[in-house]
């Protein structure tokens, strides 16, 4: 499977000024191309082949007075700003048709200098190398200093160098890593996910939600308003802005950090891991806004689904809509809706459920049913037609054709038989 292993990278002030050409011109390329077919389009021409687009915003591009500057960074950052125009379009268009799930994507955008996050990637093309020391090459640039916090367990295909909003700078390998799968065990487990407790186990394990950015709320609010008092267009404005952007990106490295460390745990201690399909968005529109993104769900069952892929494990969701927190994990009967602050109830049955743990166990449950029925085996009963004295609307009245009502079998090349087995 592909992964994406990230490194902290220490550029020199030159190696900087290189690196914001590169962005910025690999920004002026994407936003020239978007400029070309968005004006095609109004025209009603044809849609701009990736060749021909090529050609005229990147080799005619540089002969040109006002585009002559794009030679002083590597083509390979300028070919890849293009092709990420062709994803952004490709995206667009299958959201457009309904081929593409989820929410509806926009269609692409300009680039902006006031971002404060850049990236330009470099493949394998750019020929750039990990050199002996520990260097990253890359053309036109130089050799970056790298923080190795772990070796790359393969050659990468491509490197990705990110500036983000914070101004610290990464290199993002891809790399075509092999599975590594763990040893069985025995366990299952089916997971609730909320607000006051960040996970809940099927064995009634309890892991509190960490809350990372009402923690850092305090600080975070003292900075914001810093950063309002200072007038636009100023040097401080700008960095105050790279201040504010620093302590979130504190908290974003913080939660990332534990749910890596808690995901790890899940996964090397389960075989199987269920969990349910929660719409997050849906649930960042209420009042608890805050706290959901807080929680960071979806970048944690993001972390389970491809550990456990990459190790071995088994791992699915179950439908959002199933009644976990209604039905007795005992004897089966929903019992109904329940507001939040009930935490504990009784079912007639007798047996006393604790509400995010009887949730996770029918997570649990959910999940192994699921599971059992994924060998590609008929789990409901495949349609048949039905005879014609039952296909009628009046159960008395006699067949109008004096025809066999018995089945005719089938043959397996498609023919059918009589009675006396003859074509």
């Amino acid at each position: 499977m592909q992964l994406r292993y990230n490194y902290r990278v220490y550029p020199t002030s030159g190696q900087r000024e290189a690196l914001g050409r590169a962005f910025g011109c690999a920004r002026v390329v994407f936003n020239d191309a978007l400029r070309a077919r968005q004006e095609a389009w109004e025209l009603g021409l044809p849609y701009i082949c990736d060749g021909d687009l090529s050609k005229q915003v990147i080799t005619e591009a540089k002969a040109t007075p006002q585009r002559a500057w794009l030679g002083e960074v590597s083509a390979v950052v300028l070919q890849q700003a293009l092709a990420d125009l062709n994803v952004a379009y490709r995206n667009f268009f299958a959201s457009l048709s309904g081929k593409r799930k989820g929410r509806k994507v926009a269609a692409p955008r300009f680039r902006s200098r006031k971002d404060n996050r850049q990236a330009i990637r470099f493949t394998a093309n750019a020929r750039f190398r990990v050199l002996d020391n520990g260097r990253l090459r890359l053309p036109k640039i130089g050799d970056l200093a790298v923080r190795w916090s772990r070796a790359l367990p393969a050659a990468p295909s491509s490197v990705t160098v990110v500036m983000d909003a914070a101004g610290r700078y990464f290199a993002s390998f891809v790399v075509q890593a092999a599975d590594e799968p763990l040893p069985p065990a025995d366990a299952e487990v089916g997971i609730d996910l909320g607000l006051t407790h960040f996970t809940v186990l099927s064995d009634g394990t309890k892991v509190a939600a960490p809350r990372f950015l009402r923690k850092a709320a305090r600080k975070l609010r003292r900075l914001q308003q810093a950063l309002s008092r200072k007038q636009r267009g100023s040097n401080n404005r700008k960095k105050a802005v790279v201040t504010v952007a620093k302590a979130h990106a504190r908290v974003a490295d913080t939660r990332r950090d534990w749910q890596h460390k808690l995901s790890t745990e899940i996964i090397r201690d389960n075989q199987a891991v269920y969990v349910e399909d929660l719409c997050v968005t849906g649930l960042a529109r209420t009042r608890l806004a805050k706290s959901v993104h807080d929680a960071g769900w979806s970048q944690f069952v993001a972390m389970l689904e491809y550990k456990a892929a990459r190790y071995g494990r088994t791992f699915a969701k179950i439908h959002r809509f199933a009644p976990t927190s209604q039905r007795c994990s005992v004897c089966g009967r929903l019992d109904g809706p329940k507001p939040l602050n009930v935490r504990s109830w009784t079912c007639p049955c007798g047996a006393v459920h604790d509400r995010d743990v009887n949730a996770a166990t029918n997570v649990l449950a959910a999940g192994r049913a699921e599971s059992l029925n994924a060998c590609g085996a008929q789990v409901r009963p495949a349609p048949v037609p039905a005879p014609r004295r039952e296909a009628g609307i009046r159960p008395h009245a006699a067949p109008c054709s004096t025809r066999s009502t018995e089945a005719i079998p089938v043959l397996q090349g498609g023919e059918n038989v009589n009675a006396t087995g003859t074509p």
